[in-house]
């Protein structure tokens, strides 16, 4: 039997390990081989991986790798110093101290890296989006303040913390949200560097847009009026999450892209992309609320149900809702088709982060 066909009764006709895992390989040629080492090399590697001009057999190059769990661990520590900075501790000391509680209280800080993923994207900085980055986290902050109070979502666990107005009490809770509210747009616009004003008037309009009565505000005044509806449709239910979960999703992307000077028709694709994974965002959530225990999420599970309220998975069952992830997900990265691969890399990770993570 000849050598080639022992290496191929041993591994078979198909790779068993990816492009990109380097396994050394030593063969060794006595003076009887009837196979020449283009067969060998033949015999391991398909055709298809192989230059087709003829007898040049080269191993492909490996492609360049995304380290995404050392990317979000240094843009989340960059976040959180600057978040420090721009909130110190200062009269009225209890103000201050529940504004810092809750916004240093941990957290993937998904929204703020995602602007600054969007600002480097297309040519910008990092120090050139954090302001930006650093408000959308504020009013994300004020957002989950304002959602645990009594008369909301009534919750009293957060970030695997007792929620704001537990440490704090109600009053406080609700000034410390209205005060991070106000300090994001004034971040932005005193500490924004190195872009023309017209920009930052652009970033400030956006971020008003996203938090208020056309964004987060609205989704989450239909998400309260639902509470018990009996007719309630899958319409209705993108709706509520378009908009008190994906528009602020969406703000982050498109203030960082602004920030970059992306044109119209790239700020265009990446609000489309923002957008899926905006409702990506909230079917997950969905998904995590029911299947995965308080102690896993690091905030109460199943408060939806006990609230009666209406979810992907309640309306369409768990594994539609898994799909529709999925499908989101895929719609969200053909957004970022024509952009720069390597400086897309992270987005195309966040989007499979969203979809499959834990909590």
């Amino acid at each position: 039997m000849s050598f080639v066909n022992l290496i191929t009764m041993s591994i078979g006709s198909k790779p068993l390990l990816p492009l990109n895992v380097k396994v050394p390989i030593t063969c060794t040629l006595s003076n009887t081989t009837k196979d020449s080492p283009s067969d060998i090399v033949a015999a391991i590697f398909p055709a298809s991986y192989l230059k087709e001009e003829q007898n040049i057999h080269t191993l492909p190059i490996d492609p360049p790798t995304f380290n995404f769990k050392n990317y979000m661990h240094a843009k989340a520590s960059s976040v959180n110093r600057a978040l420090k900075d721009a909130v110190p501790l200062k009269e009225p000391s209890k103000l201050h101290e529940s504004m810092i509680y809750s916004l240093l209280a941990g957290g993937k800080r998904v929204r703020p890296v995602l602007c600054i993923a969007a600002c480097e994207l297309l040519g910008g900085q990092e120090s050139t989006a954090m302001p930006a980055a650093c408000a959308v986290e504020m009013i994300h902050t004020m957002s989950l303040m304002h959602d645990d109070l009594p008369w909301i979502d009534n919750d009293d666990l957060r970030r695997g913390k007792p929620t704001n107005h537990k440490v704090f009490g109600e009053r406080i809770a609700v000034l410390a949200g209205d005060a991070l509210l106000a300090l994001s747009f004034e971040h932005v616009a005193t500490s924004t560097k190195g872009v023309p004003a017209e920009r930052i008037v652009r970033v400030l309009g956006e971020l008003a847009e996203c938090s208020g009565a056309e964004g987060l505000v609205a989704g989450q005044v239909a998400d309260l009026c639902s509470e018990g509806m009996q007719e309630f449709g899958l319409q209705h239910l993108e709706f509520i999450h378009g908009h008190k979960t994906g528009a602020l999703l969406e703000g982050s992307v498109v203030v960082g892209a602004i920030l970059g000077g992306a044109n119209k028709q790239e700020i265009a694709k990446l609000r489309r992309f923002a957008r899926c994974i905006g409702l990506l965002f909230q079917v997950v959530d969905d998904i995590l609320d029911v299947t995965k225990s308080s102690l896993q999420l690091g905030k109460t599970a199943g408060k939806d149900l006990v609230a009666d309220k209406t979810t992907y998975p309640k309306l369409i069952g768990i594994d539609k809702s898994r799909e529709l992830a999925h499908k989101l997900n895929k719609e969200a990265q053909e957004q970022l088709v024509g952009f720069d691969p390597v400086k897309a890399a992270p987005l195309f990770a966040l989007a499979d982060y969203i979809t499959y993570r834990d909590n």
